[in-house]
């Protein structure tokens, strides 16, 4: 007889597909928790995510239920003796075929998505040695800023420590980090925070800004801009205000910005490790949809920038289509944006080039891309 972790785990696969992302589904199946245990839904989580994470290997023939073991056989294995499988191996199942034609689909970037992701917190700023040893099973990336930026190897419920309800800590990809550090925004400074969904990097720009000045936020659902307002309470951040914003050309504001970061929607392929079932649910088709999107966004958030600020963009994507393509179809039309030279902000070294882009094998994050331009001074209105 099948075990109910395992007659979850297939209910949830089964009904996972491009509408219904597998990490949607599963959120939903175990609300009602169906007379688990915690170690049975830490389970039933775990197998989804093997499954999907194994996929290439499997057979498609053999019954859902086997295909599942073995799926957690080969990430047993992988996590045990990772060098018994060959760099082509993994190169040629990791991932769809037709994904190289979109970016450099090396080994480490292979063996990188086979692998645990890394739980990553945000503390308070100034507060990551002391969040450290509250939680425990804790390591601080660095040093300055980045030593507020933890890695968690426990197995403890973050969402349901004293710590997170008093907004001492988010939990924040290192990568999603890296944006914040790169805008470096300065206490009363204004900002747009034009694709704020719940409003993660927004909390991060808060505390760069010490909660002084003001950040506008954005988004086109109501109901991401809802629980932006209930995170931000938490985190005692008050100096936003959120509005609807479709993306189109007529902004929510005729304001101008020190700083607009268009955190843009994307196929999210950086998120590969943490999210595999999206490596199968993507098609090439939708990487030439979320380039025109990302473009029009970009172009008309601009409009928002003064003479002398920032605009930045962001992509959870490492795709040519939503990077490269992108810089290349908005600098054209808008040469009174000139190209922001930075550091990256996870190594304070200079970049080669005027983007960067974040790899899994690199930071044990999710891959990001980021291009910062500045506004020329005699721009106009």
């Amino acid at each position: 007889m099948k075990s109910r972790v395992l007659k979850l785990a297939e209910r949830v696969v089964e009904r996972a597909d491009r509408d219904h992302p597998a990490d949607s589904v599963l959120r939903l199946e175990l609300k009602g928790r169906h007379g688990l245990d915690p170690s049975e839904t830490t389970d039933v989580a775990r197998s989804v995510f093997c499954y999907f994470r194994w996929k290439g290997w499997l057979k498609e023939d053999q019954p859902l239920h086997e295909r599942i073991a073995q799926a957690t056989s080969l990430a047993r294995r992988f996590s045990d003796e990772p060098k018994s499988f060959t760099d082509d191996d993994l190169v040629t199942h990791a991932v769809p075929g037709w994904i190289s034609r979109e970016l450099s689909l090396t080994p480490a970037f292979a063996r990188a998505l086979q692998t645990e992701p890394t739980l990553w917190l945000r503390s308070r700023p100034g507060q990551g040695r002391q969040l450290t040893e509250q939680l425990g099973k804790c390591r601080s990336f660095g040093s300055g800023p980045l030593a507020d930026t933890l890695a968690y190897s426990g197995s403890e419920d973050l969402f349901l420590t004293p710590e997170f309800h008093r907004g001492e800590f988010e939990v924040q990809d290192i990568s999603s980090q890296a944006v914040g550090l790169f805008c470096a925004p300065s206490p009363g400074e204004t900002w747009w925070d034009a694709c704020a969904g719940e409003g993660g990097k927004l909390l991060h720009l808060s505390d760069l800004m010490s909660n002084k000045g003001l950040i506008w936020a954005s988004d086109r659902a109501e109901w991401r801009l809802r629980r932006l307002k209930r995170r931000a309470a938490r985190a005692r951040v008050f100096n936003y205000r959120a509005v609807l914003w479709d993306g189109g050309a007529r902004l929510p504001t005729k304001g101008k910005f020190d700083g607009v970061l268009v955190d843009a929607p994307c196929t999210g392929t950086g998120t590969w490790q943490r999210n595999p079932h999206a490596r199968w649910a993507l098609l090439p088709s939708d990487l030439e949809e979320m380039k025109k999107i990302q473009i029009e966004l970009l172009t008309n958030a601009a409009k928002a920038v003064k003479p002398g600020g920032k605009l930045i963009y962001s992509v959870c994507s490492l795709v040519r289509s939503e990077t490269a393509e992108v810089v290349h179809g908005f600098q054209g039309p808008n040469p009174d944006f000139n190209a922001l030279r930075i550091k990256n902000p996870l190594t304070d070294r200079e970049t080669s080039s005027d983007t960067i882009s974040l790899w899994p094998q690199d930071f044990g994050g999710n891959g990001m891309f980021i291009a910062g331009w500045v506004r020329s001074q005699g721009a106009g209105p």
